[in-house]
Protein backbone atom coordinates (compact mmCIF):
# COMPACT_ATOMS: atom_id res chain seq x y z
CA UNK A 1 0.00 0.00 0.00
CA UNK A 2 1.22 3.47 -0.84
CA UNK A 3 1.79 5.34 2.40
CA UNK A 4 0.18 8.64 1.43
CA UNK A 5 -0.32 11.07 4.28
CA UNK A 6 -3.88 11.96 5.33
CA UNK A 7 -5.48 15.21 4.16
CA UNK A 8 -4.72 16.85 7.52
CA UNK A 9 -2.31 16.11 10.32
CA UNK A 10 -3.59 13.16 12.34
CA UNK A 11 -1.63 10.92 14.66
CA UNK A 12 -0.64 7.62 13.06
CA UNK A 13 -0.28 4.40 15.06
CA UNK A 14 2.46 2.20 13.55
CA UNK A 15 2.01 -1.49 14.31
CA UNK A 16 -1.08 -0.90 16.45
CA UNK A 17 -2.87 -4.03 17.58
CA UNK A 18 -6.66 -4.09 17.47
CA UNK A 19 -6.40 -5.00 21.16
CA UNK A 20 -5.61 -1.33 21.77
CA UNK A 21 -9.17 -0.22 21.08
CA UNK A 22 -11.27 -3.36 21.56
CA UNK A 23 -13.83 -3.43 24.34
CA UNK A 24 -12.66 -5.94 26.99
CA UNK A 25 -15.64 -8.26 26.40
CA UNK A 26 -14.94 -8.21 22.66
CA UNK A 27 -11.18 -8.58 23.12
CA UNK A 28 -11.42 -11.60 25.41
CA UNK A 29 -13.58 -13.47 22.90
CA UNK A 30 -11.27 -12.57 20.01
CA UNK A 31 -8.10 -13.58 21.85
CA UNK A 32 -9.71 -16.90 22.76
CA UNK A 33 -10.82 -17.55 19.18
CA UNK A 34 -7.44 -16.56 17.73
CA UNK A 35 -5.72 -18.97 20.10
CA UNK A 36 -7.60 -21.97 18.67
CA UNK A 37 -5.26 -23.58 16.16
CA UNK A 38 -6.91 -23.94 12.77
CA UNK A 39 -10.11 -22.19 13.87
CA UNK A 40 -10.02 -19.64 11.05
CA UNK A 41 -9.44 -22.38 8.48
CA UNK A 42 -12.39 -24.43 9.72
CA UNK A 43 -14.60 -21.35 9.91
CA UNK A 44 -13.76 -20.32 6.37
CA UNK A 45 -14.64 -23.79 5.13
CA UNK A 46 -17.93 -23.72 6.99
CA UNK A 47 -18.67 -20.29 5.57
CA UNK A 48 -18.76 -21.76 2.07
CA UNK A 49 -22.55 -21.59 2.34
CA UNK A 50 -22.15 -17.80 2.40
CA UNK A 51 -20.21 -17.30 -0.82
CA UNK A 52 -17.94 -14.29 -0.49
CA UNK A 53 -17.21 -14.42 -4.22
CA UNK A 54 -20.95 -14.21 -4.99
CA UNK A 55 -21.31 -11.26 -2.63
CA UNK A 56 -18.42 -9.40 -4.20
CA UNK A 57 -19.81 -10.00 -7.70
CA UNK A 58 -23.21 -8.78 -6.55
CA UNK A 59 -21.78 -5.47 -5.35
CA UNK A 60 -19.43 -5.21 -8.33
CA UNK A 61 -22.42 -5.51 -10.65
CA UNK A 62 -25.01 -3.51 -8.72
CA UNK A 63 -23.19 -0.71 -6.91
CA UNK A 64 -20.27 1.71 -7.35
CA UNK A 65 -16.74 0.73 -6.33
CA UNK A 66 -14.91 3.75 -4.95
CA UNK A 67 -11.45 4.65 -6.18
CA UNK A 68 -9.37 7.51 -7.55
CA UNK A 69 -12.00 8.12 -10.22
CA UNK A 70 -15.24 7.30 -8.37
CA UNK A 71 -16.25 8.79 -5.00
CA UNK A 72 -12.69 10.05 -4.65
CA UNK A 73 -13.30 11.73 -1.29
CA UNK A 74 -14.58 8.49 0.26
CA UNK A 75 -11.66 6.57 -1.22
CA UNK A 76 -9.33 9.07 0.46
CA UNK A 77 -11.08 8.38 3.78
CA UNK A 78 -10.52 4.63 3.44
CA UNK A 79 -6.90 5.22 2.45
CA UNK A 80 -6.41 7.55 5.43
CA UNK A 81 -8.02 5.07 7.84
CA UNK A 82 -5.74 2.29 6.60
CA UNK A 83 -2.73 4.60 6.92
CA UNK A 84 -3.58 5.76 10.46
CA UNK A 85 -4.34 2.25 11.76
CA UNK A 86 -1.33 0.88 9.83
CA UNK A 87 -3.45 -1.59 7.88
CA UNK A 88 -1.55 -3.50 5.22
CA UNK A 89 -3.90 -2.76 2.34
CA UNK A 90 -6.76 -0.42 1.50
CA UNK A 91 -10.05 -2.35 1.80
CA UNK A 92 -12.39 -2.22 -1.18
CA UNK A 93 -15.45 -0.05 -0.60
CA UNK A 94 -18.73 -0.08 -2.51
CA UNK A 95 -21.48 2.55 -2.50
CA UNK A 96 -24.96 1.09 -2.90
CA UNK A 97 -28.17 2.98 -3.66
CA UNK A 98 -30.22 2.51 -0.51
CA UNK A 99 -31.92 5.27 1.52
CA UNK A 100 -31.41 3.41 4.84
CA UNK A 101 -28.39 4.90 6.67
CA UNK A 102 -26.18 1.85 7.08
CA UNK A 103 -22.66 0.55 6.58
CA UNK A 104 -21.07 -2.88 6.95
CA UNK A 105 -17.83 -4.80 6.59
CA UNK A 106 -18.33 -8.26 5.12
CA UNK A 107 -16.24 -11.15 3.83
CA UNK A 108 -13.71 -13.58 5.25
CA UNK A 109 -10.74 -13.93 2.92
CA UNK A 110 -10.68 -10.30 1.78
CA UNK A 111 -13.30 -8.30 3.69
CA UNK A 112 -14.74 -5.21 2.03
CA UNK A 113 -16.91 -2.28 3.10
CA UNK A 114 -20.37 -1.28 1.88
CA UNK A 115 -21.84 2.20 2.42
CA UNK A 116 -25.48 3.02 1.72
CA UNK A 117 -26.21 6.31 -0.03
CA UNK A 118 -28.60 7.13 2.83
CA UNK A 119 -25.62 7.27 5.21
CA UNK A 120 -23.51 9.35 2.81
CA UNK A 121 -26.36 11.86 2.40
CA UNK A 122 -26.91 12.02 6.16
CA UNK A 123 -23.36 12.70 7.36
CA UNK A 124 -20.79 15.42 6.72
CA UNK A 125 -17.23 14.48 5.75
CA UNK A 126 -15.80 14.21 9.27
CA UNK A 127 -18.81 12.24 10.51
CA UNK A 128 -18.46 9.91 7.53
CA UNK A 129 -14.75 9.54 8.27
CA UNK A 130 -15.70 8.23 11.73
CA UNK A 131 -17.99 5.61 10.11
CA UNK A 132 -15.34 4.55 7.58
CA UNK A 133 -12.81 4.16 10.41
CA UNK A 134 -15.43 2.17 12.34
CA UNK A 135 -15.70 -0.31 9.45
CA UNK A 136 -11.92 -0.52 8.95
CA UNK A 137 -11.71 -1.26 12.68
CA UNK A 138 -14.10 -4.19 12.19
CA UNK A 139 -11.81 -5.58 9.50
CA UNK A 140 -8.62 -5.04 11.51
CA UNK A 141 -10.17 -6.88 14.48
CA UNK A 142 -11.31 -9.77 12.30
CA UNK A 143 -14.96 -9.22 13.21
CA UNK A 144 -16.08 -9.97 9.66
CA UNK A 145 -14.56 -13.45 9.93
CA UNK A 146 -15.91 -14.30 13.37
CA UNK A 147 -19.38 -12.94 12.67
CA UNK A 148 -19.67 -15.66 10.06
CA UNK A 149 -19.92 -18.10 12.96
CA UNK A 150 -23.00 -16.26 14.18
CA UNK A 151 -24.60 -16.56 10.74
CA UNK A 152 -23.76 -20.26 10.59
CA UNK A 153 -25.16 -20.98 14.04
CA UNK A 154 -28.31 -18.95 13.36
CA UNK A 155 -28.89 -21.00 10.21
CA UNK A 156 -28.07 -24.21 12.07
CA UNK A 157 -30.51 -23.31 14.84
CA UNK A 158 -33.33 -23.01 12.31
CA UNK A 159 -32.46 -26.42 10.86
CA UNK A 160 -32.37 -28.04 14.32
CA UNK A 161 -35.72 -26.62 15.39
CA UNK A 162 -37.29 -30.10 15.18
CA UNK A 163 -34.63 -31.69 17.44
CA UNK A 164 -35.62 -31.75 21.15
CA UNK A 165 -33.52 -29.14 22.99
CA UNK A 166 -31.27 -28.81 19.91
CA UNK A 167 -32.50 -25.35 18.97
CA UNK A 168 -32.48 -24.32 22.65
CA UNK A 169 -28.78 -25.12 22.96
CA UNK A 170 -27.91 -23.31 19.73
CA UNK A 171 -30.12 -20.39 20.79
CA UNK A 172 -28.17 -19.97 24.03
CA UNK A 173 -24.91 -19.82 22.08
CA UNK A 174 -26.39 -17.35 19.59
CA UNK A 175 -27.54 -15.04 22.43
CA UNK A 176 -23.98 -15.06 23.77
CA UNK A 177 -22.56 -14.31 20.32
CA UNK A 178 -25.05 -11.48 19.81
CA UNK A 179 -23.92 -9.93 23.09
CA UNK A 180 -20.33 -10.19 21.84
CA UNK A 181 -21.37 -8.61 18.54
CA UNK A 182 -22.89 -5.63 20.33
CA UNK A 183 -19.63 -5.17 22.24
CA UNK A 184 -17.72 -5.42 18.94
CA UNK A 185 -19.66 -2.34 17.78
CA UNK A 186 -18.32 -0.41 20.76
CA UNK A 187 -14.81 -1.53 19.73
CA UNK A 188 -15.35 -0.32 16.17
CA UNK A 189 -16.64 3.04 17.44
CA UNK A 190 -13.31 3.45 19.23
CA UNK A 191 -11.45 2.60 16.01
CA UNK A 192 -13.53 5.22 14.22
CA UNK A 193 -12.53 7.82 16.80
CA UNK A 194 -8.85 6.87 16.50
CA UNK A 195 -9.16 7.29 12.72
CA UNK A 196 -10.90 10.66 12.63
CA UNK A 197 -9.56 11.94 15.99
CA UNK A 198 -12.57 14.25 16.18
CA UNK A 199 -14.76 13.48 19.20
CA UNK A 200 -17.42 16.01 18.25
CA UNK A 201 -17.79 14.52 14.76
CA UNK A 202 -18.16 11.03 16.22
CA UNK A 203 -20.88 12.27 18.59
CA UNK A 204 -22.68 14.06 15.77
CA UNK A 205 -22.67 10.90 13.67
CA UNK A 206 -24.27 8.86 16.46
CA UNK A 207 -26.86 11.58 17.13
CA UNK A 208 -27.79 11.69 13.43
CA UNK A 209 -28.11 7.90 13.34
CA UNK A 210 -30.66 8.27 16.14
CA UNK A 211 -32.54 11.39 15.01
CA UNK A 212 -31.77 12.14 11.37
CA UNK A 213 -30.19 15.07 9.60
CA UNK A 214 -31.69 18.00 11.56
CA UNK A 215 -28.75 18.35 13.89
CA UNK A 216 -29.72 21.96 14.70
CA UNK A 217 -32.79 20.56 16.44
CA UNK A 218 -30.66 18.31 18.68
CA UNK A 219 -28.46 19.08 21.65
CA UNK A 220 -25.41 17.20 22.93
CA UNK A 221 -26.18 17.73 26.61
CA UNK A 222 -29.82 16.76 26.14
CA UNK A 223 -28.71 13.59 24.35
CA UNK A 224 -26.42 12.88 27.30
CA UNK A 225 -29.36 13.28 29.68
CA UNK A 226 -31.35 10.93 27.48
CA UNK A 227 -28.56 8.35 27.75
CA UNK A 228 -28.54 8.69 31.55
CA UNK A 229 -32.31 8.33 31.69
CA UNK A 230 -32.14 5.19 29.52
CA UNK A 231 -29.44 3.78 31.80
CA UNK A 232 -31.47 4.43 34.94
CA UNK A 233 -34.77 3.19 33.46
CA UNK A 234 -37.81 3.42 35.72
CA UNK A 235 -38.04 0.26 37.74
CA UNK A 236 -37.07 -3.40 37.54
CA UNK A 237 -39.69 -4.02 34.85
CA UNK A 238 -38.13 -1.38 32.60
CA UNK A 239 -34.70 -2.93 33.11
CA UNK A 240 -36.03 -6.34 32.10
CA UNK A 241 -37.73 -4.86 29.04
CA UNK A 242 -34.45 -3.19 28.02
CA UNK A 243 -32.71 -6.54 28.28
CA UNK A 244 -35.38 -8.26 26.17
CA UNK A 245 -35.35 -5.46 23.56
CA UNK A 246 -31.61 -5.93 23.05
CA UNK A 247 -31.79 -9.67 22.37
CA UNK A 248 -32.62 -9.24 18.69
CA UNK A 249 -30.40 -6.21 18.05
CA UNK A 250 -27.01 -6.40 16.37
CA UNK A 251 -26.01 -2.93 17.64
CA UNK A 252 -26.39 -1.21 21.01
CA UNK A 253 -28.81 1.73 20.98
CA UNK A 254 -27.37 5.03 19.75
CA UNK A 255 -27.56 6.70 23.19
CA UNK A 256 -25.55 3.82 24.68
CA UNK A 257 -22.89 4.05 21.97
CA UNK A 258 -22.76 7.84 22.45
CA UNK A 259 -22.25 7.56 26.22
CA UNK A 260 -19.72 4.72 25.94
CA UNK A 261 -17.62 6.52 23.32
CA UNK A 262 -17.72 9.79 25.25
CA UNK A 263 -16.52 8.02 28.40
CA UNK A 264 -13.69 6.26 26.51
CA UNK A 265 -12.62 9.47 24.74
CA UNK A 266 -12.38 11.22 28.10
CA UNK A 267 -10.45 8.40 29.77
CA UNK A 268 -6.79 7.46 30.18
CA UNK A 269 -6.82 4.63 27.62
CA UNK A 270 -7.55 6.96 24.69
CA UNK A 271 -4.95 9.46 25.92
CA UNK A 272 -2.29 6.74 26.17
CA UNK A 273 -2.97 5.56 22.63
CA UNK A 274 -2.79 9.11 21.27
CA UNK A 275 0.55 9.49 23.08
CA UNK A 276 1.90 6.36 21.35
CA UNK A 277 1.51 3.94 24.26
CA UNK A 278 -0.51 1.00 22.91
CA UNK A 279 -0.26 -2.79 22.31
CA UNK A 280 1.56 -3.82 19.12
CA UNK A 281 0.55 -6.57 16.69
CA UNK A 282 3.89 -8.26 17.19
CA UNK A 283 2.79 -8.93 20.78
CA UNK A 284 -0.59 -10.45 19.85
CA UNK A 285 0.66 -14.04 19.99
CA UNK A 286 1.69 -13.58 23.62
CA UNK A 287 -1.70 -12.22 24.73
CA UNK A 288 -3.15 -14.51 27.41
CA UNK A 289 -6.78 -15.57 27.27
CA UNK A 290 -7.01 -15.64 31.09
CA UNK A 291 -5.84 -12.03 31.36
CA UNK A 292 -8.38 -10.90 28.79
CA UNK A 293 -11.21 -12.81 30.48
CA UNK A 294 -10.33 -11.15 33.79
CA UNK A 295 -10.34 -7.76 32.03
CA UNK A 296 -13.73 -8.51 30.50
CA UNK A 297 -15.13 -9.57 33.88
CA UNK A 298 -13.81 -6.35 35.44
CA UNK A 299 -15.37 -4.28 32.64
CA UNK A 300 -18.77 -5.89 33.22
CA UNK A 301 -18.40 -5.51 36.99
CA UNK A 302 -17.48 -1.82 36.67
CA UNK A 303 -20.40 -1.29 34.28
CA UNK A 304 -22.81 -2.98 36.66
CA UNK A 305 -21.53 -0.94 39.59
CA UNK A 306 -21.84 2.32 37.65
CA UNK A 307 -25.32 1.78 36.22
CA UNK A 308 -28.45 3.16 37.86
CA UNK A 309 -30.61 0.46 36.21
CA UNK A 310 -32.66 -1.15 39.02
CA UNK A 311 -32.89 -4.45 37.14
CA UNK A 312 -29.11 -4.67 36.96
CA UNK A 313 -29.01 -3.60 40.59
CA UNK A 314 -31.21 -6.54 41.55
CA UNK A 315 -29.03 -8.93 39.57
CA UNK A 316 -25.96 -7.43 41.25
CA UNK A 317 -27.53 -7.86 44.68
CA UNK A 318 -28.41 -11.48 43.90
CA UNK A 319 -24.89 -12.15 42.65
CA UNK A 320 -23.36 -10.43 45.69
CA UNK A 321 -25.68 -12.38 47.98
CA UNK A 322 -24.77 -15.65 46.33
CA UNK A 323 -21.08 -14.82 46.60
CA UNK A 324 -21.49 -13.89 50.28
CA UNK A 325 -23.41 -17.11 50.99
CA UNK A 326 -20.77 -19.15 49.20
CA UNK A 327 -18.08 -17.42 51.23
CA UNK A 328 -19.91 -18.15 54.49
CA UNK A 329 -20.34 -21.81 53.56
CA UNK A 330 -16.67 -22.13 52.68
CA UNK A 331 -15.67 -20.40 55.92
CA UNK A 332 -17.89 -22.73 57.96
CA UNK A 333 -16.54 -25.75 56.15
CA UNK A 334 -13.03 -24.54 56.87
CA UNK A 335 -13.76 -24.07 60.59
CA UNK A 336 -15.33 -27.52 60.82
CA UNK A 337 -12.31 -29.01 59.13
CA UNK A 338 -10.03 -27.28 61.58
CA UNK A 339 -12.15 -28.55 64.50
CA UNK A 340 -11.83 -32.11 63.30
CA UNK A 341 -8.08 -31.71 62.86
CA UNK A 342 -7.74 -30.34 66.38
CA UNK A 343 -9.85 -33.16 67.82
Amino acid sequence: MTKNTPDRARTRFPGISSRAYEHPADRSALVALRSLTGFDTVLRRLSGMFSERALRLMFLGGSVRVGDDQFRSIHDMVRDAAYILDFEEIPELYVVQDPTPNAMAIGTDKPFIVLNTGLIDLLDDEELRFVVGHEVGHILSGHAVYRTMLLILTSLGARLAWVPLGNLAIGAIVIGLQEWQRKSELSADRAGLLTGQDVDAAKRALMKLAGGSRLAEMNVEAFHRQAREYDAAGDVRDGLLKFLNLLQRSHPYAVVRFAELDKWADGPEYRRIMAGDYPRREEDSSAKVTDEIRAAAKAYRDSWNATADPFIGKLRDIADGAASLAGDLLARAGRRGQGRDEG
